[in-house]
């Protein structure tokens, strides 16, 4: 579990009567990370927006990573395309709704 200095925690009444002074403090870097509380309970961090950006990336290529293992795990006959396999679509164009159905098996979608 993450634990958080009492300086970083900030009740959502005071937050709120002093948004920009709490925000000016994460963004000059005075605090790192704030953490908003609300009936006792932890709810939100605010952290600077190249912090946020910086997490991003790496979740990004954490999931890019996630997939390129999935995608070379897979045998060469799970690669493979069945070309056997068709799905019958009717499309028509309604005039009562003045849009086109389609229409797959016994479904009918707009």
């Amino acid at each position: 579990m993450i634990t958080y200095a009492k300086e970083e925690m900030i009740g959502i009444t005071e937050f709120g009567k002093s948004l920009g002074k709490y925000l000016d403090k994460v963004t000059l870097n005075t605090l790192g990370r704030l953490v908003i509380v609300r009936r006792n309970r932890l709810e939100a961090i605010i952290i600077p927006i190249q912090e946020y950006e910086n997490l991003q990336k790496v979740y990004d290529m954490l999931e890019q990573r996630d997939i390129e293992q999935i995608l070379n795990s897979r045998t060469d006959e799970e690669k493979e395309i069945d070309h056997t396999k068709t799905i019958t679509i009717e499309i028509w164009y309604a005039k009562d709704y003045k849009t086109y159905l389609f229409k797959r098996g016994d479904k009918i979608f707009r």
